[in-house]
């Protein structure tokens, strides 16, 4: 008798072999998250979206299985291994922490990750154009150099940057040295802040307190999700705070230029439906996103006590904040 193991990689192997699944036959989508914020429930809705433009729909022809490992990286790794026990058509794991845990579990069940900073660096993938296996997906790398630029153009006089961060988080520590390399030449010094976990963000903010001129947010799951903690904190001592995600910026940061994580999450789907019809993960390339926006939140600059130059504002694809 098969082991439990061997029978799901053989009913996995048999849904491959099996080729194209047409738009009326029903399809089970499990997705995964590290935590619930903004952007990633953005990301979410954006997969499901896409896939019901490319005719699978839940409550008709999709069924959509959805777990938060609420910023547990253990808990990933079991929601991860429970999947497995659905039998899904694709697996959609979003962020970084919960597509490792996915591809560590699995070798047969297709994987489109999302919201990935660096899926080689995050031993995801060897060959972002070739991936090989059952896994691909998307990267959102962010465009760090324009945030610095956007930062100096903002704040002429900034020195030093704050960078609060996950030390757990492969994405974050990747951003964080991108960050390192590329702000000497603007003549800033990148301040690190470690917060491994979203009850210690705040306490991290505090530590920037008096040593920073601005304080970075990047796209890293655990700051993002406690961001009104370190808002708060920077309010209080009027130490700006700039973003790596637009979603961010409505809530109280100052400006980013950034994806619309919906749109990243439509970019994901379209890549679920090629699969969904016939092709192999490992046979697609993974994607970069596309389609970055200037937003900027005025109010939340005067909060901090600075303006939003107006040739900044002008030529921002969105201004918040009211």
């Amino acid at each position: 008798m098969l082991s439990r193991r061997h029978a799901l990689a053989a009913a996995a192997a048999a849904i491959l072999a099996a080729g194209p699944v047409a738009a009326a036959d029903q399809v089970k989508l499990a997705i995964t998250q590290i935590v619930e914020h903004p952007a990633l429930d953005a990301c979410r809705k954006g997969v499901i979206d896409a896939l019901a433009e490319a005719g699978w729909s839940e409550g008709q022809n999709l069924v959509v299985s959805y777990q938060s490992a609420q910023g547990q990286p253990a808990t990933a790794a079991q929601i991860a291994k429970s999947f497995l026990g659905e039998e899904p058509s694709v697996i959609v794991p979003i962020s970084t922490p919960s597509a490792q845990a996915v591809v560590g579990v699995t070798r047969d069940v297709p994987v489109v990750f999302t919201a990935v900073t660096d899926p080689v660096g995050a031993g995801l993938i060897t060959d972002a154009a070739q991936p090989g296996g059952n896994v691909t997906g998307l990267s959102d790398l962010s465009p760090l150099a324009q945030h610095l630029d956007l930062i100096k153009e903002i704040m002429p006089g900034a020195m030093r940057i704050g960078v609060p961060y996950n030390p757990g988080e492969a994405n974050a520590v990747t951003l964080l040295g991108l960050l390192k390399q590329m702000a000497p030449a603007r003549g800033l010094e990148i301040v690190e802040a470690a917060a491994a976990k979203s009850a210690d963000v705040q306490q991290a903010a505090r530590s920037l307190v008096g040593k920073v001129d601005a304080i970075y947010v990047p796209t890293d799951n655990t700051i993002v999700s406690a961001l009104e903690a370190l808002l708060a904190v920077a309010q209080t001592s009027k130490i700006p705070v700039f973003a790596g995600d637009t979603d961010s910026v409505e809530r109280g940061a100052v400006a980013t230029i950034g994806f619309d994580y919906y749109q990243v999450g439509k970019q994901t789907g379209a890549i679920v439906a090629r699969v969904l019809k016939g092709e192999a993960p490992g046979t697609i390339p993974v994607v970069a996103a596309t389609g970055t926006d200037l937003v900027v939140n005025p109010k939340a600059a005067r909060a901090f006590g600075i303006e939003v130059p107006d040739v900044v504002t002008a030529r921002a694809s969105r201004v918040v904040g009211g």
